[in-house]
């Protein structure tokens, strides 16, 4: 059996809700929001945010977002927000889902009005521009489900042993490539509760062949991860640029949805994110 790799230890802020018994609020509450600096995993990766080898953003899908109307009446929504890769904090996930369960009954204008505190809110909480559009029912019908193109290696016949990440594993052929690898079986743990983060998985490069076999354990390796979604996301990208080094590379994660909530983090240097679509499993 081969050698396991040192765990990656990240420590995140003692202050944050995630894993602690917390009361729902039902009425607007914009304090409950709070921020992760992304320099936690960054720092360990080596990168600063003024040369990031990389651009993008997490784009979030909100399935319970409910307010009232002036008269007291129940409305829903869909809620898409993009937070840019170059904001200084990422938005935790449990204190998303806490600020939105507090809109639950409060009065607003119209959907406008929501999306407009909520847009301001979580730049506030990202300390960067973060866009959002609330989508109402009238619109349902025009969401889809597309599954990620790209061909599938989830049937290489591998045999696994490391479960935390270990880049040594990822290895390149002779032959050069241009082409999108998919896998659905990316799972990590998370940061603070060690629940498990199920995802699937794109990764569009053009450079020398990445092996699909090697390829595929090093995304398994994360199994026993603890570590969030953007962090993973930005660390699969740059194990496979320091190691395969493309000279283009998109990595596109679409992880289910937890609490109403499910995180999509885009990370590429060469092409901006594609339509927010949901996939089956989410």
């Amino acid at each position: 059996m081969s050698k396991q790799p040192e765990k990656i230890t990240i420590t995140a802020p003692k202050d944050l809700s995630l894993g602690k018994t917390v009361a729902y609020e039902s009425e607007y509450n914009p304090s409950l929001l709070q921020g992760v600096p992304r320099s936690l995993s960054r720092d360990t990766l080596g990168l600063s945010t003024r040369t990031l080898p990389f651009d993008g953003s997490d784009i979030w899908t909100g399935y319970e977002l409910s307010w009232l109307n002036k008269k007291g009446k129940p409305q829903v929504a869909i809620l898409e927000c993009q937070v840019p890769v170059t904001s200084p904090n990422l938005i935790e996930s449990k204190s998303f889902k806490l600020y939105l369960n507090s809109f639950n009954q409060s009065a607003f204008r119209d959907a406008a009005a929501v999306s407009k505190v909520i847009e301001q809110d979580l730049s506030r909480c990202a300390d960067a521009p973060v866009h959002v559009q609330v989508i109402e029912p009238s619109a349902f019908s025009s969401l889809k489900m597309v599954e990620l193109s790209g061909t599938v290696i989830d049937d290489e016949d591998i045999e696994v042993n490391q479960y935390q990440p270990d880049a040594s594993l990822l290895k390149t052929t002779d032959s050069h490539a241009d082409e999108t690898l998919v896998s659905h079986l990316l799972k990590s743990n998370c940061l603070i509760t060690s629940q498990p983060d199920w995802a699937s998985i794109q990764i569009r490069y053009k450079g020398p062949q990445i092996e699909r076999s090697a390829l595929l354990k090093y995304l398994v390796s994360f199994r026993q991860h603890n570590e969030f979604h953007e962090q993973c996301v930005e660390r699969i990208f740059c194990d496979l640029l320091r190691h395969c080094r493309p000279d283009k590379l998109t990595v596109n994660a679409r992880y289910t949805r937890r609490g109403g909530l499910d995180i999509n983090p885009f990370r590429s240097n060469f092409e901006a994110p594609y339509a927010n679509h949901r996939l089956a499993r989410q």
